[in-house]
């Protein structure tokens, strides 16, 4: 296990501040922005847990997140990881128009699941373009299973 892995499991040891989570996610990752979110079954919704790095004016479409809408909700339904290299110059649909008000550039975001069972997604950023590594993805994937574990009680 790598040592980015050791240090945030640490963090979720006992009852975990999921902001704190999140920025050692980050600060692991060299990222400047990130959103934690938590599927709400009962309104079909992603619902925002932490943030980092979100302008204001977004808040209230980063919230609630419909299935599919958006990297994260696009995450949650493919249940697997959906990465944009340049969110700025994104033409796939992947990414909301009001997105590029973020600035990030490279975005990476993962379902967090237990067997199958959507409980959420993890999301991190640069704002600058860049391409994840299959092993950075990997780490990220296992943090979100931990995160999975940690829900699940």
């Amino acid at each position: 296990m790598s040592d980015r892995l050791k240090t945030i499991n640490a963090a979720m040891r006992g009852n975990p501040d999921w902001q704190k989570v999140l920025d050692m996610i980050l600060q692991a990752f060299e990222c400047q922005t990130g959103t934690l979110h938590k599927w709400n079954d009962l309104h079909v919704v992603l619902d925002l847990v932490a943030d980092r790095g979100i302008p204001r004016e977004l808040m209230d479409k980063i919230e609630r997140i419909p299935m599919g809408k958006g990297i994260a909700g696009q995450a949650a339904e493919r249940m697997e990881p959906v990465q944009l290299c340049n969110l700025q110059n994104d033409s796939s649909g992947v990414a909301r128009p009001r997105a590029k008000k973020t600035q990030v550039g490279g975005s990476l975001a993962v379902p967090i699941d237990m067997g199958g069972l959507l409980m959420g997604t993890l999301g991190i950023g640069k704002l600058v373009p860049y391409e994840f590594t299959p092993a950075e993805t990997a780490d990220l994937q296992k943090i979100a299973s931990n995160i999975a574990e940690k829900w699940l009680g």
